[in-house]
């Protein structure tokens, strides 16, 4: 594996990310703040991950929110 020192989602699976964002936002708020159906229609990790994995628009934007997520935590 790459080290990537410069890449801060580097070793941190989709996963954990999708489970921070519902931790921090919870679902309906995650939902008003991207707009995707897995997200606002019976949300479920299993089937965010499973769209997620194969739409890599809605992948950027959920890893811009976590990034967004992890500097807004830093602020507090």
């Amino acid at each position: 594996m790459e080290n990537q020192p410069n890449n801060p989602l580097h070793g941190i699976k989709l996963a954990e990310i999708v489970e921070h964002l519902v931790e921090f936002y919870g679902w309906e708020e995650l939902g008003q703040r991207i707009t995707i159906r897995c997200f606002t229609h019976d949300p479920s990790i299993n089937s965010s991950l499973k769209f997620l994995r194969k739409t890599p628009w809605a992948r950027e934007r959920v890893e811009g929110l976590y990034l967004k997520s992890l500097r807004d935590a830093k602020k507090k």
